[in-house]
């Protein structure tokens, strides 16, 4: 049973593509609106068929009865105020953000007097972009964190909570503070690490040789996620900083811990942080 009459979706890529081809198989929407900077990827969007329609300006897509924004998060401000004057009274605002507590304050102030804002993060993707890595089983199994403040409606994040249940996630609530504590952690602190590697080990060359020749797994699995859209990650870093300042802190210390048991030829503490580690990596439930 459809929950939206239209779902207007700012933003085609990975996420929003995903998201409007999911509510269209599972029959959430009337109709799926798609918005976005881009021609040709809302083009491959409906001809995959991620959305119904294609709309190029805010006062069209503004006639959904709920808006999602998948765009970097540092631009869905901007998105809210070009929205606002054309919504129509009730309209849901909600979001895919992997920051929360800055930008669900900022889209509320935005769109008080309008309708409801419900703060939503899936956690799900990779580092491809575009309507064209859209599948429609992306979010199937995996967790969406919703984040209502003491101003959220609960009719509306009932609704949102159905509609991510509706593609398949698996939904749960927090604060704002405390997903955005958490994922500094998991998820933007990872990302800057990569991007730190990539470019620290990128131009070194020594006896003559690119290093960067010479990467082999390793090097590429872990440096895998700074292939991710630098705008997109750069919005986070800057919306998080207080949260992922206090991350870098934490892996600062665990990088000079191990430095400290290098320069003593500590063997044997050397030897139990690392196996302190693969035991956490174990735990993800990953045996690679």
């Amino acid at each position: 049973m459809a929950l939206f009459a239209r779902l207007g979706i700012a933003g085609v890529g990975l996420i929003g593509g995903s998201l409007g081809g999911a509510v269209r198989a599972a029959g959430l929407a009337g109709e799926v609106l798609g918005f976005g900077r881009s021609e040709e990827n809302l083009r491959v969007a409906r001809e995959h068929g991620l959305i119904d329609r294609v709309v190029r300006e805010p006062a069209a897509l503004a006639a959904a009865d709920c808006i999602v924004l998948a765009a970097p998060v540092g631009t869905c401000p901007g998105l809210a105020d070009a929205l606002r004057p054309h919504a129509r009274p009730g309209t849901v605002l909600t979001d895919v953000g992997s920051v929360k507590g800055t930008l669900i304050a900022a889209l509320e102030a935005r769109w008080q007097g309008v309708g409801p804002v419900v703060g939503a993060h899936p956690i799900a993707g990779s580092e491809a972009a575009g309507a064209a890595s859209a599948r429609t089983d992306l979010f199937r199994d995996q967790r969406c964190i919703l984040t209502p403040t003491a101003t959220t409606d609960p009719q509306a994040l009932a609704r949102i909570r159905a509609l991510w249940e509706g593609v398949g996630a698996r939904v749960e609530e927090m604060p704002p503070d405390v997903h955005d504590q958490l994922l500094a952690r998991v998820s933007h602190l990872p990302h800057l690490v990569a991007y730190a590697l990539a470019a620290a080990v990128g131009e070194a060359r020594v006896g003559g040789r690119a290093a960067l020749e010479y990467a082999g797994g390793g090097f590429r699995d872990t440096t895998r996620i700074a292939a991710s859209q630098a705008e997109l990650w750069r919005d986070i870093a800057l919306a998080n900083l207080p949260a992922l300042r206090a991350a870098l802190g934490e892996f600062r210390a665990a990088l000079d811990r191990l430095e400290a048991l290098l320069v003593a030829g500590d063997a044997a503490g050397l030897g139990a942080a690392l196996e302190e580690a693969r035991a956490v990596r174990r735990r993800l439930g990953v045996e690679r």
